[in-house]
């Protein structure tokens, strides 16, 4: 997605921590803001640094920590059929169709969230809260408790497992 909110099909060429190389009919100008959704990995945030013949560079702005996280789970992406390693997460890890969301804390008050990625059993947040790991929170109507905290954000788990359809509408009956 670039900053005038456009979004386009994309392929990741290549990723590191520092950038990544894309193939888009659509490009942008150069420092311009992208924000892209990668399998595997989730959202991805820079500018972009260069066009290439059919797509463009952008960079990834990233905390340190981010990166180092972003490091490991590319190594283990490269790994992982090589050395027949399972996938250490129970269900695979998706971007919603619509990421605006709101929480229900304990007390009773709410908060507009974005869901960074998500599953059958749990999601990601990017949020400024900070409740006690395993607090129960509601995402929309669906119930969760907090697991961990990383830099931007909580994790959640929920409290049962759901198709992906039906925890969307869940979260889009309430607040969308």
């Amino acid at each position: 997605m670039f900053a005038d909110q456009r979004e386009c099909p994309c392929q990741l060429l290549q990723i590191s921590p520092g950038d990544a190389v894309f193939v888009s009919p659509f490009k942008a100008d150069i420092g311009e803001r992208v924000v892209a959704y990668i399998d595997d990995i989730g959202r991805v945030e820079g500018v972009i640094l260069d066009h290439i013949e059919n797509g463009f560079i952008m960079s990834i702005s990233a905390s340190q920590r981010k990166r180092d996280k972003l490091a490991d789970t590319l190594t283990w992406l490269a790994n992982r059929h090589v050395l027949n390693l399972e996938e250490d997460r129970r269900h695979l890890r998706r971007t919603p169709k619509r990421s605006e969301a709101t929480v229900i804390l304990p007390d009773g008050t709410t908060q507009a969230v974005r869901v960074i990625d998500m599953s059958l059993s749990g999601c990601a947040l990017a949020t400024d809260l900070r409740p006690p790991l395993g607090s129960p929170i509601k995402l929309g109507r669906l119930g969760a408790r907090v697991v961990r905290h990383f830099d931007d954000g909580i994790g959640l788990e929920f409290m049962r497992l759901m198709s992906d359809a039906a925890i969307e509408k869940t979260i889009e009956k309430e607040f969308f």
